[in-house]
C-alpha cells in the first residue's frame, strides 16, 4: 500500500503513464494463523451467529459443531474429507480478501491519478478468485494468456480465454496484457509455436474484443526462474525468426487502429460460476472424474469447432439476448439462478443442461425430492432420482449409437420427450437425452458425458434448431461491430490448405482485396455499414 501510494504521488500525472497495473497474477492461497483470524471475521459478517454457521456447514455430521469462534479454522489438512461448506466459504472469503487488497491500492492510486487502474487476470485450470467480481472492480479487464500447446488446441484455447475476458468485462474494453512468443512451461516442457502462430494468436484475441496485444517479456532472461520463458527478443537476439515475427505482429496491429471501441456480439452463452467451480472441487463427490474447467472448455470447444462465437454468462445474468444457453457444470446452483434459468426458457430461450447440475444449493446442501433445483426441473420436464457414476474405463452404449462415459443418471421424464435412451444395465430404456417444451422455449437435459462425435452432433442440432449459423465454415471467423454499422471480420485459417472466401473483400492487413486465405493465413475484412 505504501509503495502504491508513493508511486502514484510521484508519477500520477506523468505523461508517460498510460495505465496503472496493480500487483501481478493474483492466484495464491494462504491458511496461516493471520488468515484464520480474518476468516473468522468474514464468517461473522456472513453468517451473523455460530448457530447459523453450524447450520450452513452441516456440522452436526461427525460432531463438528462449533461452540466458539476461536475454534473455527481455515480448511487445513485432515485425515479424511474436509467439510465442503467450510471449504467453499474459505474460497469465497479468500476471493473477497484479495479483491479488498486490490481495491485498497486502486483507490489510493485513483486519489492521485486519473489514469485507468487494472490488474492482470490469470486464466489457468484452477480459479482462486471470482473473476466476475474482479471484472467489476477494474477500469479495464486485462488477462495473461499462455496456451501450453501449439496448433489447433492453442487456437481453441485462445478463443476460450478471449471469450472469457470479454465476458468478464461486461461490454467494457479489455486487453491482452501478456502472451508469449512460444508456449508456456506446463511442468513438463515448453513447446515452440509454428511460424505464423504468433500473429494468429494475437489476432485471435483482438478479433474477440481485445483493444491491443502485449507480450511478456521484452528480452529473454539470461538467468533466474524464468530464463527459458519466451520473449520478443530471444537469447539469439534480434536477428531471429521470433523477433521478425514480432515485428510483423506490430505492423499488423498498427493497421487496426480504426477498430478501437468496436464490439463483439454472440448469440450463444455458456454458463460459468466461480461458486460452482469451487463446489465441484469438494472432497467426497460421487466421482473423481468431474472436472469443472475441462467440462467448461469442452462445451466452448464444441461451439468453437462449429464456428460460433460464444459469451460466458453467470446463471443470474439477464440471458434474454441469447438464442442458446449451455449449462455444462453447475453442480451448485442457487434458488435465484434456477429461477432465472426457468424464466429464460419460459420466455423463449433454448437451454441445454448437462449432468450433475443443480444438485446442491448455494450452501452446498443437497437438493431434496429429486434433482435438479425445482424451478429448473419444471423447465426441463425431468426428475433425476439417482446419480450413477461410471468406472474410469467404462463406456455405455446409447440408443442412437453414441457412447457415454464418466457419468449416468436414473431419471424420469415428467413431460419431457426422451430423444436418446440407455440400452444396457439397470438404466436400459431410461432417458439419456430429453427435450421439453416449456412456455415459449425448450429445455434440454443430457444425463451422461457424450463421446466427442456425439457431443458435436448434439451441439450442431441445437444450433440448427435455434438458427445460429457459423460465419464461415472451415475458418475461424469473428466480427467486430461499430455503432455506425461498419463491420470488421477477422478470418483465421488454422488448416493446412487454402480456403476460398465467398466473395472478395478489402483486407486491412494487406490493404488489398482478398478472395482466398492460404494455409495458416489471416485477414481482417472490412465491410460497409449494414443497411
Amino acid at each position: 500500500m505504501r509503495i502504491a501510494t508513493a508511486l502514484a504521488e510521484r508519477y500520477g500525472d506523468h505523461p508517460a503513464v498510460a495505465m496503472w497495473h496493480v500487483h501481478n497474477e493474483y492466484t495464491t492461497l494462504c491458511w496461516c494463523d493471520h488468515t484464520a483470524v480474518a476468516f473468522r471475521d468474514w464468517l461473522r459478517a456472513r453468517h451473523d451467529s455460530l448457530e447459523a454457521l453450524n447450520e450452513a456447514w452441516g456440522t452436526a455430521f461427525w460432531s463438528q459443531r462449533y461452540s466458539g469462534w476461536d475454534q473455527v479454522l481455515p480448511p487445513r489438512a485432515t485425515q479424511w474429507h474436509r467439510n465442503p461448506g467450510q471449504a467453499l466459504d474459505f474460497r469465497r472469503f479468500w476471493s473477497d480478501t484479495v479483491l479488498a487488497a486490490y481495491r485498497e491500492q486502486r483507490d489510493a492510486i485513483r486519489a492521485r491519478s486519473d489514469r485507468p487502474v487494472t490488474t492482470n487476470m490469470m486464466l489457468p485450470g484452477y480459479q482462486n478468485l471470482d473473476l466476475w467480481a474482479l471484472g467489476r472492480e477494474v477500469d479495464l479487464v486485462a488477462i495473461d494468456h499462455y496456451p501450453s500447446a501449439p496448433g489447433l488446441d492453442a487456437a481453441a484455447d485462445t478463443a476460450f480465454g478471449a471469450d472469457r475476458a470479454r465476458s468478464f468485462a461486461g461490454g467494457r474494453p479489455w486487453l491482452l496484457m501478456e502472451q508469449g512468443t512460444n508456449t508456456v512451461y506446463d511442468g513438463d516442457r515448453t513447446l515452440g509455436k509454428e511460424p505464423g502462430e504468433i500473429l494468429r494468436h494475437t489476432l485471435g484475441h483482438i478479433a474477440r474484443g481485445s483493444e491491443g496485444a502485449l507480450f511478456f517479456q521484452w528480452r529473454q532472461s539470461r538467468a533466474g526462474a524464468e530464463q527459458w520463458h519466451s520473449a520478443m527478443v530471444p537469447h539469439s537476439g534480434a536477428d531471429s525468426r521470433i523477433f521478425r515475427e514480432v515485428q510483423a505482429v506490430g505492423e499488423a496491429v498498427a493497421r487496426l487502429g480504426e477498430l478501437a471501441g468496436s464490439t463483439v456480439t454472440a448469440q450463444v452463452a455458456v454458463l460459468h460460476d466461480s461458486d460452482a467451480w469451487w463446489a465441484l472441487e469438494s472432497d467426497g463427490l460421487p466421482s473423481a472424474d468431474l472436472d469443472y474447467h475441462a467440462t467448461l472448455r469442452r462445451a466452448h470447444r464444441a461451439l468453437w469447432d462449429a464456428g460460433v462465437t460464444v459469451d460466458f454468462a453467470h446463471p443470474a445474468h439477464d440471458l434474454s439476448r441469447y438464442r442458446l444457453v449451455v449449462a455444462p457444470a453447475l453442480f451448485l446452483l442457487s434458488d435465484a439462478g434456477a429461477a432465472n434459468l426457468r424464466r429464460y426458457v419460459a420466455d423463449g430461450g433454448t437451454l441445454l443442461v448437462q449432468y450433475f447440475n443443480g444438485f446442491a444449493d448455494d450452501r452446498l446442501h443437497a437438493r431434496l425430492g429429486g434433482y435438479p433445483a425445482m424451478p429448473l426441473r419444471e423447465a426441463l420436464g425431468i426428475r433425476v432420482e439417482e446419480p450413477r457414476p461410471l468406472r474410469r474405463d467404462e463406456r455405455i452404449v446409447l440408443s442412437d449409437g453414441t457412447h457415454g462415459t464418466v457419468w449416468s443418471e436414473s431419471l424420469r421424464a415428467e413431460g419431457a420427450e426422451a430423444l436418446v435412451t440407455y440400452t444396457h444395465g439397470m438404466l436400459a430404456g431410461e432417458p439419456a437425452l430429453t427435450r421439453h417444451h416449456f412456455g415459449a422455449g425448450r429445455g434440454w437435459y443430457l444425463s451422461t458425458r457424450l463421446d466427442d462425435p456425439g457431443y458435436a452432433v448434439l451441439i450442431g442440432r441445437l444450433l440448427d434448431e435455434t438458427g445460429v449459423d457459423p460465419e464461415l465454415p472451415g475458418l475461424e471467423s469473428v466480427t467486430r461491430h461499430a455503432p455506425d454499422g461498419t463491420r470488421w471480420q477477422f478470418v483465421l485459417n488454422h488448416g493446412a490448405y487454402a480456403v476460398s472466401l465467398p466473395e472478395p473483400a478489402h483486407d486491412l492487413l494487406t490493404g488489398a482485396p482478398v478472395d482466398e486465405l492460404p494455409a495458416g493465413g489471416c485477414a481482417v475484412l472490412k465491410h460497409g455499414r449494414t443497411p
